[in-house]
């Protein structure tokens, strides 16, 4: 029922494309100072949703009522201007410009001579980031700050042009703990102030800290609505799969070969800076094993130093008990040695590719006879990847992009699969996918580890590296500061171990 301090209800949403209905009947509603989650599995239409709220798809049936009065977006633009805004998980700002540049871009305050007025924009602009407890000047360039400080401009932007309705999505995927909380804060600032806070996350963890209500939706359908106090995780994840999940993290049964892969005293620069020291770890066949870190401990430099992205300054890298050079990620791949990016996106996928370029690229040469590729085999093997790992795809040729997070990263599972790699290194793993695209992805790693590939997981999330390891391997500011059987591991001596290094520098 419509209380009086509801600002938005969208009813009976619905939305086609071509062979799919993304969106059917869903209704929706945000008070006045609430931060009211929008929950689901990826693909289960939330985008969409918010895509109709922001003017860039128009409903094919279905109300708005905004601020009491029916509203239909005729653009992006359109709802920025009645106070409606969306802080994208990709950030969407020009780093060689200033902030207040940024914050006014497109709406510049001028002068009568029609020159911008800087002195104006700069004082409006530091109103807004003080409004946010920034502390910071309004001239900086966007490219010197951090991924947290970027995120603050994104929504001083957003309340520059008196947004009531702010939509975040996926805010804290690339932020450290401390950011969080600081993001966090702000968001408390203003729910006090009145601003409606659409909140989507798959970080369920988070919900505790801020969240009022959730909504969740399922297959474009619309499932159910709870006040989030006195609510669970465990039936938020009922609903969103539609099924009991009686375990976060699939058993394995762990059967220990022999050392697979070692690295001996590690040691690596970049621009004069030492990212490396000394690092020297094993990993055995059949062994999951997990490096755990605060940001900026090192733990993707490592990854990077090992297949050759990154050039090492010495150390010694082994393979089946024998010494090979690694030079490049060619090489890498040769020696049989997979590495899934942690932007997976940016530097593991080709976007505009389809599904089959993207599963056989790395596989290409295998399938060549006198030079020439055989095309039928590698729809062979796509289809049979795609099969074999539950790909959600209309077909082979899908472009990339298009795919939920869940299953752009079971397809590059896939890509290294094919060609048999039996050392895998999986960087952040789950960044941004849905839980039961996470549960899927868990199995698939100790389906590779129970085969006799050795597997390294770097994860922030201590949760995810105690549940899926059998060994941990603790980082800080590039260095090894612990090791600790998972089964006895607890997030407090992940913790300690990861703040070694900070806690030597201020003692």
């Amino acid at each position: 029922m419509e209380g009086k301090n509801t600002i938005l209800k969208m009813e009976g949403i619905s939305k086609k494309f071509p062979g799919v209905k993304a969106l059917d009947k869903v209704h929706f509603e945000l008070r006045k100072g609430e931060v009211h989650a929008l929950a689901g599995e990826n693909g289960a239409g939330k985008s969409t949703f918010m895509k109709i709220l922001t003017g860039i798809y128009r409903a094919d049936e279905g109300k708005i009522i905004y601020k009491g009065k029916e509203f239909i977006p005729s653009g992006p633009r359109n709802a920025q201007e009645e106070g409606i805004s969306i802080i994208h998980q990709e950030l969407n700002l020009m780093p060689d410009l200033s902030i207040s540049e940024n914050i006014f871009i497109g709406r510049e305050p001028r002068r009568k001579s029609g020159l911008i007025d800087m002195k104006k924009m700069n004082y409006e602009s530091d109103k807004l980031l003080k409004r946010l407890g920034l502390d910071i000047s309004p001239a900086t360039k966007v490219g010197e700050l951090t991924v947290a400080s970027r995120q603050m401009v994104e929504i001083a932007k957003a309340l520059s042009t008196d947004s009531e309705v702010l939509i975040l999505d996926e805010p804290t995927s690339a932020l450290s703990l401390a950011e969080t909380k600081k993001l966090f804060e702000m968001i408390r600032i203003l729910r006090k102030e009145g601003v409606g806070i659409i909140y989507i996350s798959h970080r369920m963890e988070e919900f505790d800290e801020i969240v009022d209500r959730v909504t969740v939706l399922r297959d474009g359908q619309y499932i159910s609505t709870h006040n989030w106090k006195g609510f669970s995780v465990s039936y938020l994840i009922k609903d969103m799969v539609g099924r009991e999940m009686e375990e976060e993290y699939p058993a394995r049964v762990c059967r220990l070969g022999d050392v697979v892969f070692e690295v001996k005293g590690i040691n690596s620069r970049i621009n004069g800076k030492a990212v490396l020291e000394n690092i020297s770890f094993s990993v055995r066949s059949g062994e999951v094993l997990g490096i755990a870190g605060l940001m900026g401990a090192g733990r993707t430099e490592l990854a990077r130093a090992i297949i050759g992205a990154d050039e090492k300054t010495s150390g010694e890298i082994y393979k089946n008990g024998k010494e090979i050079r690694v030079r490049n990620p060619g090489e890498a791949i040769r020696y049989g040695i997979a590495y899934l990016p942690e932007d997976r996106k940016e530097t593991g996928l080709f976007l505009d590719q389809n599904v089959e370029f993207n599963i056989t690229v790395a596989s290409l040469t295998d399938r060549a006879r006198r030079g020439i590729i055989n095309d039928s085999e590698g729809a062979k093997i796509s289809k049979d990847q795609i099969d074999k790992l539950h790909i959600k795809t209309p077909s082979i040729k899908q472009t990339i992009r298009f795919l939920s997070g869940g299953n752009q990263q079971k397809v590059l599972i896939a890509r290294w699969l094919c060609k048999n790699c039996d050392v895998i290194i999986f960087d952040e793993p789950t960044r941004g996918i849905d839980v039961g695209a996470k549960w899927e992805v868990y199995n698939l790693m100790n389906e590779i580890a129970s085969a006799g590939a050795g597997v390294i997981m770097i994860s922030s999330e201590m949760k995810e590296v105690i549940g899926m390891s059998d060994r941990i391997i603790v980082m800080s500011e590039g260095r090894l500061t612990g090791e600790l059987d998972a089964k006895n591991a607890t997030q407090e001596e992940i913790m300690k171990a990861a703040s070694a290094s900070l806690q030597m520098k201020e003692d």
